[in-house]
């Protein structure tokens, strides 16, 4: 099956091209400029505007559950026959969010918990978006499972941005 795979923006075009991915979704602030690197068709761009908040906050674009929905049909439009990545500013919270996500999605029988795990082994920093979690564990139907899992694994290490790793789909 192929991988999926998270990546600070400030190392986008080095993941997509080290994993020959085809397919890449970015969620960032409203206005920020994301070439889109070389291998990704328009098509298979998915571009999510929102800022890593949780509570509205003035001059930002709070993640609602549009975000989520895009998202959820971008993922399971994915034929998995080359890798996607996902990334965000840092590679740290909105893209771990997505990556675990996308992972209980594609695997709706997997656990949360064993998800959330498998999510802190490959990721040490990652400190997952908490409404963004909410928002899909509601759209999943997981009752409230998603959500207990992450704020079980707690905040990640401290660090300027994440550095690229692979989710575990299986």
């Amino acid at each position: 099956m192929p991988s999926l795979h998270v990546s600070p923006l400030s190392r986008l075009s080095e993941t997509v091209a080290a994993v020959r991915a085809r397919h890449l979704v970015t969620l960032i602030n409203v206005g920020s400029v994301v070439e889109r690197p070389a291998g990704i068709a328009e098509s298979r761009h998915l571009f999510l505007g929102m800022s890593d908040i949780n509570q509205p906050l003035d001059g930002h674009v709070l993640a609602g559950q549009d975000h989520i929905g895009r998202f959820l049909a971008f993922v399971r439009n994915w034929d998995r026959e080359a890798p996607m990545v996902i990334h965000c500013w840092a590679g740290i919270s909105r893209s771990t969010a997505a990556a675990y996500i996308a992972a209980c999605a594609i695997s709706p029988e997997r656990d949360e918990e064993e998800v959330a795990d498998a999510l802190r082994t490959a990721a040490p920093s990652a400190t997952p978006n908490v409404r963004l979690v909410a928002l899909a564990d509601a759209t999943l139907g997981r009752d409230g499972r998603m959500i207990r899992a992450i704020e079980r694994i707690g905040r990640g290490a401290d660090a300027f941005e994440g550095t690229p790793f692979a989710m575990p789909l299986t």
